[in-house]
């Protein structure tokens, strides 16, 4: 049987809204992968495109298209390429489950990406960031709560946001969160991140439910219960002002606190399959981009034991 595209892409988003329970923000980049996808089928075949359009010679000459598309700096990236055709490919298993005779996703390769740099702070930087917060403040105390959580769980900027304040217990230094792909994971905060937490906790007067609330300005969330609840754009922002603040010459985004967490763990020690765990990363590869720094322990042992040193 048949299906036309436009049906299959309205059906295929709703699969992932309701069965597999995805995130507005996933549903939404994977609506707009789709949508490029079905608008050049379109222009290409002059009707309406089914789903039995997508073959291999369609799929040749829309990542051509792709590809000299303009990016930020200059051609689309790879990376960014990659996202069109891991969606594709989800929407392509979907529709065999459903017994649509459609193309085999694993006909298409992810481009593959070149290996880039990894963003985090070294201990001194992170250290002027987490200073840079003026603790006379209301807003001061919760920025610094923020960056020091940031730091000491490694939670996505998402993950942060959607906290609310009966999650935390301070006492015994972990709680519970829901990461990506609806998978659960403990996260431990450190001492010092407590402190500054509870000294955030006892400024507030309110009893609304998130944890991190913003003190005025625009309202991004029209949900009267949500209001209050700063928003990831809103967390971004702030850990880019203390950067800008802290002189620092790496970039920084929640996201290189969450590296910096990662980096700091495995300097010290620790093995990659719980760093694993506490990311929440579903794939041990994910995980082994952090390994560049056992490069110093690695040559610490190759100096200690290797007989050509002594």
């Amino acid at each position: 049987m048949n299906l036309d595209l436009a049906t299959g892409i309205r059906r295929f988003l709703e699969h992932l809204e309701v069965e597999k329970n995805c995130s507005k923000l996933t549903i939404r980049n994977y609506q707009h992968y789709l949508e490029v996808l079905l608008n050049y089928i379109e222009k290409q075949n002059q009707k309406t495109p089914e789903v039995s359009d997508i073959d291999q010679e369609t799929i040749r000459s829309f990542r051509l298209y792709l590809s000299r598309q303009a990016g930020i700096d200059g051609e689309m990236k790879i990376v960014t390429q990659g996202y069109y055709v891991i969606a594709l490919r989800s929407f392509l298993k979907w529709l065999i489950k459903n017994d649509y005779e459609v193309m085999q996703p694993e006909k298409i390769d992810v481009p593959k990406n070149k290996d880039h740099s990894l963003k985090f702070l070294n201990g001194e930087q992170i250290e002027r960031l987490l200073n840079q917060p003026l603790l006379s403040t209301k807003v001061g105390i919760r920025d610094r709560a923020i960056l020091e959580l940031l730091f000491s769980t490694g939670l996505r900027v998402s993950e942060l946001t959607r906290l609310n304040r009966d999650q935390i217990n301070l006492n015994t230094r972990e709680f519970g969160v829901i990461g990506k792909g609806g998978k659960a994971r403990v996260v431990y905060i450190s001492k010092r991140a407590v402190i500054y937490v509870d000294k955030y906790l006892k400024t507030r007067s309110d009893k609304d439910r998130p944890l991190f609330i913003r003190y005025g300005g625009k309202k991004e969330i029209i949900n009267e219960e949500e209001k209050m609840r700063l928003s990831p754009r809103s967390i971004e922002r702030i850990v880019k002002h203390y950067v800008r603040l802290a002189k620092l010459p790496v970039d920084a985004t929640p996201h290189t606190l969450r590296h910096s967490m990662a980096t700091d763990l495995l300097q010290s020690g620790a093995d990659i399959r719980s760093v694993q765990e506490m990311l929440g990363h579903k794939n041990i590869a994910t995980t082994q981009i952090y390994t560049h720094v056992t490069n110093a322990r690695l040559r610490e042992i190759h100096d200690k034991f290797h007989s050509g040193n002594k």
